[in-house]
């Protein structure tokens, strides 16, 4: 998971009325691997802005794209907009 993701996460829980204490303990548990945005995914990330763009796609959900392109594993979605990417990238569509 991307440290933009991670933190996009975190965010949510916190929107959603979880204690700060809460959602550390959670995210600790969960047992990710966290991947700092580099020089390499920030620049992937870029380039999907106009590949996207016309699904709505965020800065956050680019730079999944992204790190899963790098590091050549499959994407794990809920999104609907996201199987209509016309992309190489393997997208597992949870609904």
């Amino acid at each position: 998971m991307s440290t933009v993701n991670y933190a996009e996460v975190v965010g949510k829980l916190l929107e959603a009325g979880i204690p700060e204490s809460s959602v550390k303990s959670v995210m600790a548990n969960l047992d990710l691997n966290v991947e700092s945005l580099d020089d390499a995914q920030a620049w992937k990330t870029g380039l999907l802005r106009m590949t996207t763009k016309e699904f709505g796609l965020s800065l956050g959900d680019r730079a999944c794209l992204a790190l899963a392109g790098i590091k050549n594993l499959p994407v794990v979605t809920a999104d609907k907009q996201w199987g209509k990417l016309k992309t190489d990238f393997k997208i597992i569509q949870l609904r």
